[in-house]
């Protein structure tokens, strides 16, 4: 546990007011309201009470690479609430519940971690682990929101489809109740220059784009989540509408040692 939580709380309300300025700033220069873009905190290198005072002063959108950590967290911020309800008796105004963001490699074998959970996963980068969550969502009722993850960068450590692939694999979503494909997303190489960010993140606008245009996607497909903390004004101007953000959220409050690693398929 944080020793000195005021100034924890200090910090990150100084990071995300920075953080926000530049996506005010990048969208001022690509001509976009601010609204249009969904701010991820990446929170697998901060403890739990660095998550917690971020819920605390008001952001919502939370974002975990690991299933079972994702899993963890989740649970226990869920039972945290619910006891704070209980214990205040009546609640007039509810307490804010996190939005929970699947945004690293999913393990088929973890989906059942992630779905009671994740209001959005991003990384679906297969048919198999995209039936697997069709399935496993459908069983119980439900729709599962999705984004399709493509490696626009042909990166042979970097997971996600073909950019070719991408039109055929939403045709084949379509016919999946349990899942519902609500855009696509992309990871970068971690030395890509500014010119290439730019590059990569107009490649997979346009494939966005054409997939709409070949009306192979439904009314839902609106969402690109591109850009992280080293990138994300190159990915604001061109297109993205969700932002991935660790590193420069949480300067100065990192620790490693706080995520969870998940088990081998």
């Amino acid at each position: 546990m944080l020793s000195n939580l005021p100034s924890v709380r200090r910090k990150l309300v100084e990071n995300l007011k920075r953080v926000r300025d530049r996506v005010e700033t990048a969208c001022q220069a690509a001509r976009r309201p601010p609204g249009d873009v969904r701010l991820v905190a990446v929170t697998k290198y901060v403890e739990m009470d660095v998550v917690r005072q971020l819920l605390e002063i008001g952001h919502l959108e939370l974002g975990e690479s690991r299933a079972q950590q994702l899993n963890q967290r989740a649970g226990m911020l869920h039972e945290l609430t619910e006891r704070r309800i209980v214990l205040a008796g009546r609640v007039d105004k509810p307490p804010a519940r996190p939005n929970w963001h699947m945004v690293g490699h999913l393990q088929r074998n973890k989906v059942k971690l992630v779905l009671p959970w994740a209001s959005l996963i991003h990384s679906v980068d297969s048919l198999r682990l995209a039936e697997e969550i069709h399935q496993q969502a459908a069983a119980t009722g439900r729709t599962a929101d999705i984004l399709l993850q493509v490696n626009v960068s042909e990166e042979r450590s970097k997971f996600g489809v073909a950019v070719g692939a991408a039109p055929h694999l939403a045709e084949q979503f379509a016919a999946w109740p349990g899942i519902r494909l609500c855009g696509l997303m992309t990871m970068l190489p971690a030395d890509a220059s500014q010119s290439e960010q730019r590059l990569y993140f107009e490649r997979l606008r346009d494939v966005f784009d054409d997939m709409v245009s070949e009306k192979v996607v439904g009314p839902a497909f609106r969402h690109l989540s591109m850009g992280m903390s080293t990138d994300f004004e190159s990915a604001i101007a061109c297109g993205s509408t969700i932002i991935r953000i660790g590193t420069a959220l949480f300067a100065g409050l990192m620790n490693p040692q706080a995520m969870i690693p998940d088990e081998p398929e």
